[in-house]
């Protein structure tokens, strides 16, 4: 909740006269969640929880959902289970710096500078998991919680059996976000950076395929912007995060379109 794009985001819309919820992952919050399981990037059962909260809510009230990272990856999950059957208030989404293949993520993370986001990563699970291991014993062995050395190790030994995935692979395959993107049909923006540590850049260029197909999907991939960053200015002590800027402007754009939902086009039609 303390993350620089969390804030923007928040930022952005109070700028814009907006109200704004932010859905803090299990976890990642001031008090760590009382049962067993953690987040993941395929878990989107507490994301639509809140979307059906807040609409109930505020059924006169158009809304719009921003997903960052790991957060987008579960955003887009999300979108493609469902199409169009969602409320009927919402009317725009935007997923930002998307890991859409965890398996080449992954890999990618595990090489040259990347290890540094690898390292940080890691090392704030690990904490997680020393928490919950006070909980829950049983939770992973002393010996192979201290042979962790990749993101992919903890995702094998934790996360994959944890949440009911045979092992890494399997909930890197069952998780991306890359083969439900065909199936969305809520306008959303998939706006991420070539030059993303945490991605190779010809995962963009199969994401650029999809999008060609599927009209409901805006892709802008930017040259530089590094993994949710996206900063820019000319003065240091005062940047710009243009992904926050952007996504305020497409939601705009998003609250005057009617209808919210694309239809995609069957072979052979006209």
């Amino acid at each position: 909740m303390r993350s620089h794009y969390a804030q923007g985001l928040l930022s952005e819309a109070a700028r814009r006269g907006w109200a704004a919820d932010l859905l803090i992952f299990r976890s990642c919050g001031s008090e760590m969640n009382r049962t067993k399981r953690f987040y993941h990037s395929g878990e989107t059962s507490d994301l639509a929880f809140v979307v059906d909260r807040i609409t109930s809510e505020f059924p006169e009230s158009r809304i719009a959902i921003a997903g960052v990272s790991l957060g987008g990856n579960v955003l887009l999950r999300f979108l493609g289970e469902r199409g169009t059957a969602l409320p009927s208030q919402l009317a725009g989404a935007a997923a930002i710096s998307v890991p859409f293949d965890l398996g080449r993520s992954s890999k990618r993370i595990n090489r040259g500078f990347s290890t540094l986001y690898q390292r940080f990563f890691l090392q704030s699970l690990k904490r997680k998991v020393r928490q919950k291991v006070a909980r829950f014993p049983d939770l992973v062995g002393a010996d192979r919680f201290a042979a962790l050395r990749t993101l992919e190790d903890f995702d094998d030994a934790i996360t994959a059996p944890l949440h009911g995935y045979r092992n890494a692979v399997d909930y890197y395959t069952r998780a991306s976000s890359l083969p439900a993107l065909p199936g969305i049909r809520l306008k959303t923006l998939l706006l991420s950076a070539v030059d993303d540590p945490m991605l190779p850049p010809e995962v963009l260029g199969e994401v650029g395929e999809v999008a060609r197909a599927n009209p409901a999907l805006q892709i802008e991939f930017v040259p530089k912007g590094g993994h949710a960053g996206f900063v820019s200015g000319s003065v240091p002590w005062r940047p710009f995060y243009y992904a926050e800027y952007r996504v305020g402007e497409f939601f705009a754009e998003c609250f005057q379109r009617t209808p919210a939902f694309v239809p995609v086009a069957k072979r052979g039609s006209r």
